[in-house]
């Protein structure tokens, strides 16, 4: 099943800024939806070698939400209780509920999303690489890192449950 652009929810006459963040949330969306319907056990069934998992996927994707778009320009992040830089962000652990990281994702969304907000596309922050980057530079970079995994859930959801799309079929 093939994305319908007339679904997309940004206007095609939207401002650069708005038309970005209406995609990036676009692909969040589909990154949940891939978990709808799914239980405890199949969000979090191993499903390549390298231990790629849906639920892993979230949470990798809230704490690469939380890095480039609240540390990278300076903003508090709330205290992790993982080390995303020992690829501790793409699995989900024994404790780790569903509903808690599906949560942490919403979080993680949410104080982006004030970012995104508070600053013009032209504002600077400095990378964890030590680059400067712009809000634009990031904006681009999270949407591709979004549909970059959302692609890669609509895989494992497909061999989960023969369920495919970037959202529910309306």
């Amino acid at each position: 099943m093939t994305a319908n652009p007339e679904s997309a929810p940004t206007p095609y006459t939207s401002g650069e800024k708005q038309t970005l963040h209406e995609s990036l949330d676009w692909h969040r969306d589909a990154v949940l939806w891939k978990l709808e319907g799914l239980d405890d056990e199949q969000v979090r069934r191993v499903m390549t070698p390298s231990g790629t998992n849906l639920l892993g996927l979230v949470k990798h994707l809230a704490s690469v939400e939380y890095g480039w778009f609240r540390t990278t320009f300076g903003r508090e992040v709330e205290p992790l209780w993982f080390d995303p830089f020992s690829e501790e962000d793409m699995s989900a652990g024994q404790g780790e509920t569903t509903e808690q990281i599906v949560e942490f994702y919403g979080r993680a969304r949410a104080a982006s999303d004030r970012t995104i907000t508070e600053l013009g596309l032209d504002d600077t922050g400095t990378s964890g690489h030590g680059r400067t980057v712009s809000l634009r530079w990031v904006l681009v970079h999270m949407i591709e890192e979004t549909a970059r995994h959302a692609g890669h859930m609509d895989i494992l959801r497909e061999l989960i449950d023969g369920a495919t799309g970037d959202h529910q079929p309306g």
